[in-house]
């Protein structure tokens, strides 16, 4: 295997990101059954939000350098590392956590969750450029809180735009804000990657 490799996925600790992914879906797969959502797809809805927030949350910490000097100095581009590593987590994501949801398409199932991962990824990594990868999981997790507080009585085309993360199914509204905020999450941090930070802080 490529040294360089090796040293990137140490680097970032991706081994531990895999692992807590794998652990996150099992998670929702039991959070999904212990709802009993069989009975009322509606009861899915604390899944479809909560685990696209933990599954973001452990890639925006993968997104951690502890040599962010090396990085800037290196002889070859950093963005496409920064890339493969962020759509190769975000698609094993994507992947993982639907089969908790599975079937009901139209309300609460895989694809309000792949939307929601989509977004919460997308939010956290322009957060990690923002603000630094370590607390990079902390503006989803407000604005995913804010809206499940304000959204129950709203209604209308504009609240599917603001309120994606709580939208049933495959509302357009809904699907064209978390992918806006997936790609330029995933733009911004490919081309400038997590803010630095100083040791110990």
């Amino acid at each position: 295997m490529n040294p360089g490799l090796v040293l990137y996925v140490r680097s970032r600790s991706l081994p531990l990101a895999l692992a807590a992914l794998a652990a996150t879906a099992v998670a929702a797969v039991w959070a999904a059954g212990a709802q009993d959502a069989f009975l009322d797809p509606a009861r899915r809805t604390p899944v479809i939000v909560l685990a696209p927030l933990a599954v973001a949350a452990v890639i925006g910490a993968s997104l951690h350098s502890d040599s962010a000097e090396l990085d800037r100095t290196a002889v070859r581009p950093w963005w496409p590392r920064r890339l493969a590593h962020l759509l190769t987590l975000t698609v094993l994501a994507s992947a993982l956590l639907p089969p908790a949801v599975a079937g009901h398409a139209e309300t609460f199932g895989a694809p309000a969750m792949i939307r929601n991962t989509l977004g919460c990824v997308g939010v956290t990594a322009l957060a990690a450029v923002v603000v630094g990868a370590r607390l990079s999981w902390l503006p989803a997790l407000a604005y995913v809180s804010a809206v499940c507080l304000v959204s129950s009585g709203a209604r209308g085309r504009a609240a599917t735009v603001w309120a994606w993360p709580v939208q049933p199914g495959p509302q357009p509204g809904a699907w064209a804000a978390a992918l806006a905020a997936f790609a330029l999450g995933t733009v911004l941090y490919a081309l400038r990657g997590a803010r630095p930070e100083r040791p110990g802080g």
